[in-house]
């Protein structure tokens, strides 16, 4: 399993609601941020560690082997979120790797962080 995708960004919440609306986007339904394309699959988790770690399986059907950790840090009364895509061989070209990584980074970097204000 190879890392081809990383980002690291702060985000409003406290590390323990950050970790909460990982582990079930449709705990709130005013704040639900998991809009999955038709192409994509709910996640389910693989591992968790409260509060600091959350791993999900693939969101992408024709690629079951990803895997997508986050890393959650508390921060005062906020939590810096690293997410992390991994693959396994055969790592697809660097367009769909754009993609996916992308994709990540709109549900997490803009719809997860706008249901908290930001």
């Amino acid at each position: 399993m190879q890392q081809v995708a990383t980002r690291r960004r702060s985000q409003p919440p406290p590390a323990r609601f950050m970790f909460e609306a990982l582990i079930d986007p449709y705990r709130q339904p005013a704040r639900r941020w998991l809009e999955l394309l038709e192409t994509e699959v709910e996640p389910e988790i693989v591992r968790a560690v409260e509060p600091e770690l959350v791993i999900w399986s693939s969101i992408w059907p024709d690629r079951p082997d990803a895997v997508i950790r986050f890393d959650i840090e508390a921060v005062g009364n906020s939590t810096m979120l690293r997410w992390t895509l991994f693959l396994d061989d055969p790592i697809p070209p660097e367009a769909e790797v754009v993609s996916m990584r992308k994709r990540l980074n709109t549900l997490i970097n803009a719809n997860l962080r706008f249901t908290f204000g930001q």
